[in-house]
């Protein structure tokens, strides 16, 4: 081994690779491991709120409800669990921008390459801006906070939201919109492990297969619509073995 030179061990080892035994198999009809066995994910299931406060839960209820209604296409984004997406994403690391630089100095007129130019966080951001939004109403819809609007008033005013128009006190209505429009679309096609997407509600309406592993059975017919059923990161009840006729 004196003289043996990279290349001449490089060759050995994939030789001794080479002419180890095969475990490659068939399969057919069932997923043959289970989802996500080496770094399974946690997930998310419907039950008590762990970041917003009970107020805070039906302001955001009635917005994700405005933003992607119920209509005659299929549920909207309140079914889809968008609430449950967006308050488990604000207890978790993303809600405190965890790994992300923090500090000043902040741009008033930043660059997009600059991203974020704030120094509130996204609990920061729907905690204060909630608030904001719930004083705002009370004191110009007589007393009501925005879940207790109507469909008009509530469309009208995230409308404004939206436009930098409505005075937010000691809050920027705008930010408050982006943020929560931005986490409801997340919501309503994000995987359904994370909460949102119930059903995968998103994932029907634009026709999207979702984590499917093997596309070999349909990629030889490119002109014939995809009719199969999304399915999640965990799968589905079909993949079972135990399920299969």
């Amino acid at each position: 081994m004196r003289h043996t030179t990279r290349r001449q061990l490089l060759s050995t080892t994939a030789l001794l690779a080479l002419t180890g035994p095969v475990g490659a198999r068939g399969v057919s009809e069932a997923l043959p491991r289970a989802p996500s066995a080496a770094f399974p994910p946690g997930r998310v299931t419907p039950g008590p709120y762990v970041f917003f406060l009970p107020e805070e839960a039906a302001a955001v209820d009635a917005i994700v409800a405005r933003l992607i209604p119920a209509d005659s296409m299929g549920p909207g984004a309140l079914e889809a669990g968008c609430t449950v997406f967006i308050d488990r994403q604000l207890a978790g690391p993303y809600g405190g921008h965890d790994g992300l630089y923090m500090e000043g100095p902040f741009s008033s007129d930043p660059l997009p390459s600059q991203g974020i130019q704030s120094p509130l966080t996204p609990r920061r951001q729907y905690r204060d801006g909630l608030a904001a939004l719930g004083t705002y109403c009370r004191a110009n819809f007589g007393g009501r906070d925005f879940a207790g609007l109507n469909p008009a008033e509530q469309d009208k005013l995230l409308s404004g939201m939206e436009k930098g128009e409505v005075a937010l006190p000691g809050f920027d209505s705008r930010m408050l919109f982006q943020a929560v429009h931005a986490n409801t679309m997340e919501g309503f096609f994000a995987d359904p492990i994370y909460g949102g997407n119930r059903d995968m509600i998103g994932w029907q309406l634009v026709g999207f297969p979702g984590a499917r592993y093997d596309y070999r059975d349909v990629i030889a017919n490119p002109d014939q619509p995809y009719k199969l059923p999304p399915i999640g990161l965990l799968g589905r009840p079909g993949w079972d073995r135990a399920e299969v006729p």
